[in-house]
């Protein structure tokens, strides 16, 4: 029998090599994420594999997709978690090299109700992780993470025979012709597909192509787990400045980038504009509110505050409902509403059907933006950014926080801005008129301008987004006058990804 983990193990050493290493922190919020190496080694993912394979026999199930991302050892680690589900007696079914939303899809394609999708995401390289879910098209939660952290870490899983192991061919071609049947073009565009060397570049320009893209100009598609450019994450400005150069340079008509499992989608415009995801889901919104009267939309609390003010959306009957960010929360909460969509300012796009199966996938979200395209045909996705009300929002900033600690910063910082809204305080001026705690604190201001504050799930750091409905200047000056000198009087917050 395998042991129960320890925390303390070091490379290079004759315990490393003989007993898992497991540190508590990989368990996040809806999946889990680890350094590998120093934070977790191969027998530790096998000893998670055992782990999540006690766990689905406990909610009555065995059979499970697995699949991996193009990293230089998710390979490795997906072996060794297959090792643990089968010594867990699980029937696991492996459809090899596949963006996540691929191995969501193999759960219906396979019949499969569980799936374990080893990724570090947009995760720079050193990172891994798994996406799991028992209940498609769902994944994790806080109730399952907690039961399956108990379960590793205490070493109290269940091995049983019957286990099994097979792999499956042709899935990924499915994944592709379902994806790309969800939209036919009748217009001609120009798009490029941006996958920044990530897994995504071996699926969705051929998925582009299918859905009638006229051209489709391929940027940083060829798979190489070193990330040469820049790291595959459409929330960075590194990548969307590439992005926008690349659509200036050939006159596209937009530009869409995939992460690294190939789940969030990012847009730059034929202007070579960045429009943020939330912007994005706020077109949508009122794209397919149009079609489809008195629907219910789910954004995270990162999202632009002109859902709850837009009057093309109420005059469609549109509700909409702010949530807890993390695609697994978005998920659920679109699940649960029966809402038409869900939309993470992160890149997240969630569609129930007739659009999509509920999760996320950056490949069907660039379906849904080129069906809203054609449904406009004499207008451009300038045109559409340029109709909505103005807001200007900042980008996603982080600064580092240890995972230990953050939570209890962001603890304290709530309750600092409870007690300055209670006290009939102030912000720049403007009265706060509403604060969100339902995920960290997002504080509303009386002209529509806000600040948030949040635990990442996923990485040691805060999240930080502000948005004035004032002008570009007042956004940052909300970031550099009150939010910023705010953290830095806490010496647990360090230098931050990105700036405005």
């Amino acid at each position: 029998m395998l042991p129960a983990p320890r925390a303390d193990l070091v490379a290079n050493t004759f315990e490393y090599e003989n007993a898992p290493l497991v540190k508590a922190t990989g368990f996040r919020e809806y999946d889990a994420r680890w350094l590998f190496g120093p934070e977790i080694n191969l027998l530790g993912v096998q000893a998670l594999g055992l782990g999540l394979g006690t766990l689905i026999h406990e909610m009555g199930q065995t059979r499970i997709v697995v699949g991996h991302d193009f990293r230089s050892y998710s390979l490795s680690i997906k072996q060794a978690l297959t090792i643990g589900l089968v010594a867990a007696g699980c029937e696991v079914v492996d459809i090899g090299l596949a963006v996540s939303p691929m191995a969501y899809f193999a759960q219906f394609d396979l019949d499969a109700p569980c799936v374990a999708m080893v990724t570090a995401s947009h995760n720079e390289n050193g990172w891994t992780g798994v996406k799991m879910g028992a209940q498609r098209p769902l994944t994790f939660g806080p109730d399952e993470m907690g039961r399956l952290k108990e379960i590793v870490l205490g070493g109290k899983w269940t091995q049983r025979p019957g286990g099994s192991l097979a792999h499956i061919d042709g899935v990924a071609e499915r994944y592709i012709a379902d994806a790309a049947a969800r939209v036919k073009l009748t217009r001609p565009l120009k798009v490029i597909a941006a996958c920044g060397n990530g897994t995504a570049g071996a699926f969705a320009p051929e998925g582009l192509r299918r859905m009638g893209v006229a051209e489709v100009i391929e940027m940083d598609c060829g798979l190489d787990w070193t990330f040469p450019k820049y790291n595959p994450n459409p929330e960075d400005h590194h990548m969307l400045s590439e992005m926008a150069k690349a659509v200036r340079e050939h006159g596209a008509d937009l530009c869409l980038g995939f992460d690294g499992d190939g789940d969030r989608c990012g847009v730059v415009d034929d202007e070579g504009e960045e429009i943020f995801a939330d912007k994005i889901g706020l077109m949508l919104a009122r794209d397919l509110s149009a079609l489809h009267k008195d629907a219910t939309f789910v954004v995270d609390v990162k999202s632009t505050g002109l859902f709850a003010t837009d009057p093309v959306l109420a005059a469609n009957g549109a509700r909409t409902v702010y949530w807890k960010t993390g695609h697994s929360y978005i998920k659920r909460k679109t699940a649960e509403l029966g809402a038409l969509a869900g939309f993470e300012k992160s890149g997240h796009f969630f569609f129930n059907p007739p659009i999509g199966r509920g999760y996320d996938d950056g490949l069907v979200a660039a379906a849904a933006i080129l069906a809203m395209l054609d449904r406009n045909p004499g207008k451009k996705l300038s045109d559409l950014k340029k109709a909505l009300p103005v807001a200007y929002t900042s980008l996603t900033m982080s600064p580092h926080c240890a995972d230990e600690e953050k939570y209890g910063v962001v603890d304290d910082v709530v309750a600092e801005y409870v007690a300055l809204a209670e006290a009939g305080g102030t912000i720049l001026g403007r009265r706060i008129v509403d604060v969100i705690t339902v995920n960290g604190v997002r504080v509303a201001l009386e002209d529509g301008s806000w600040v948030l504050v949040r635990a990442s799930s996923n990485k040691p750091e805060i999240v930080v987004v502000v948005e004035s409905t004032r002008s570009e200047d007042d956004m940052r000056a909300l970031f550099r006058e009150e939010v910023k000198p705010r953290l830095a009087r806490r010496p647990q917050v360090g230098k931050y990804n990105q700036e405005i």
